[in-house]
């Protein structure tokens, strides 16, 4: 579609002729229709202007595959017009869905630096959501050499960008020097008195874990020995994210499902690099999307995309539903993590019902991120009643949701608690303690 138009400075060059036609009129009658002259001559040198810009003979757009949450996308325009007088301006424009980008548009001016009638410039968008964007509108305008008319033109477009979950902490170089020490070396030396399977029988020295001594081996060989582990690998992890409604609410600018959604991410890297399987498995009202067991860092791309494909339900997550499906479907012993968040008391108490069935075969860990908006009106100074409501109503909400993570406590769950950007190293941490520890 090609529009023509006047740029607002023709705009005011047009507007200019009526108070020229006033001045006129009131000074020599006779001279008035110089004024409507005036805006026509304008309005006129306007479209030339306009069309001496020449057309488009192509409109191309590069985007790229893919991008991460949090990082900005970078989407080129070129264009190349037929016209060969210089361009005066030139911009683009993208229309793109509201739910990802929320004010629904990109725009970037264009240039032509060396005068060819060939077009380029990048568009940047800031995606707040995980998921496809899809670009549905593009329009592209430029002026001619003096500035007084616009030539447009748009196309529907359809090009889409998948949106992937931040990994940013699983490339940083400090993972990579860790990994080396506590990865590879779990890897490269057996565990004396951790692990689960046993390796050899050795000659018991000091400081040895007396419960390792094999008694009936030491009576027959006269010697005290003591049997020497391995650590267990292949095992089974699974991480169960809530996507209902309370972790799509945003902490620092993003949901908190995609926070979670990104530590998940860490520790299946450093999972799969240890040789275990992992498996994603979303829930909300109802079990949303589960994965295969895969194993292998090459296919960690895969768990990537799987995971920018949980979707954000505003409805209440059914933890009695999820557990209970996602028990029916393990058939070994497994390590479940679960990213939700105790705000309602009585999901809460559904909760800890479900957990109870869980936690006689499989060893469960919970991670919640610290509520940063309740602490803040808790912490608040209360200079009017309604804060004081506030912060009182705030302090309540906290002091439940302590007493659920007292619960998993003593139900003998282990508990990960802080923020957004500390709860990704922490549950790593905690991952790579049960391994040493061989509880699985």
């Amino acid at each position: 579609m090609i529009a023509v138009y006047p740029s607002l400075r023709a705009g005011l060059l047009i507007a200019a002729g009526a108070p020229v036609a006033m001045l006129l009129a009131a000074v020599s009658p006779g001279l008035w229709a110089l004024g409507p002259a005036w805006s026509a001559a304008m309005l006129l040198l306007a479209a030339l202007d306009a069309l001496v810009a020449g057309r488009a003979r192509s409109i191309r757009l590069v985007v790229p595959a893919s991008s991460e949450l949090g990082q900005a996308v970078h989407i080129r325009v070129e264009a190349e017009l037929s016209g060969r007088t210089p361009v005066r301006r030139a911009q683009a424009s993208i229309a793109v869905e509201t739910r990802l980008v929320p004010d629904g548009r990109g725009d970037g001016a264009l240039a032509d630096p060396d005068g060819s009638g060939t077009l380029s410039g990048t568009i940047s968008l800031q995606p707040v959501r995980r998921g496809a964007l899809v670009i549905e509108t593009l329009w592209l305008r430029w002026q001619g050499p003096m500035g007084l008319g616009w030539r447009q033109a748009s196309r529907a477009s359809g090009e889409s960008v998948a949106i992937l979950p931040d990994i940013a902490a699983v490339r940083a170089p400090a993972l990579q020097v860790f990994l080396k020490e506590a990865i590879f070396g779990i890897l490269a030396r057996q565990v004396r008195g951790e692990g689960s399977e046993f390796e050899a029988l050795v000659e018991y020295q000091p400081g040895f874990d007396r419960r390792a001594i094999d008694w009936k081996s030491s009576a027959r060989h006269s010697k005290l020995l003591a049997r020497e582990y391995d650590t267990e690998r292949n095992n089974q992890i699974v991480f169960a994210l809530d996507s209902g409604s309370d972790m799509c609410e945003p902490v620092a600018g993003l949901p908190r499902i995609d926070r979670a959604v990104s530590a998940a991410l860490l520790t299946s890297y450093v999972a799969l690099k240890a040789g275990d399987q992992v498996r994603l498995f979303s829930f909300a009202a109802r079990p949303e999307r589960t994965t295969g067991f895969v194993s292998g860092s090459r296919n960690f791309f895969r768990l990537q995309s799987e995971a920018a494909q949980i979707d954000y339900r505003h409805e209440e997550s059914n933890y009695t539903l999820a557990l209970s499906t996602l028990a029916a479907q393990l058939q070994r012993r497994s390590l479940i993590v679960v990213f939700t968040d105790f705000t309602d008391p009585t999901s809460a108490e559904l909760m800890l019902e479900s957990v109870g069935r869980l936690i006689d075969r499989h060893l469960l860990l919970f991670v919640a991120m610290e509520d940063e908006e309740l602490m803040a009106l808790v912490d608040q100074a209360p200079e009017a009643s309604e804060q004081v409501a506030q912060s009182v109503a705030a302090a309540g909400l906290l002091a439940q949701r302590r007493l659920v993570i007292t619960r998993l406590r003593h139900l003998g769950v282990e508990v990960i608690e802080g923020r957004h950007d500390e709860i990704g190293t922490r549950l790593m941490n905690a991952y790579l303690k049960i391994k040493r520890r061989g509880q699985l």
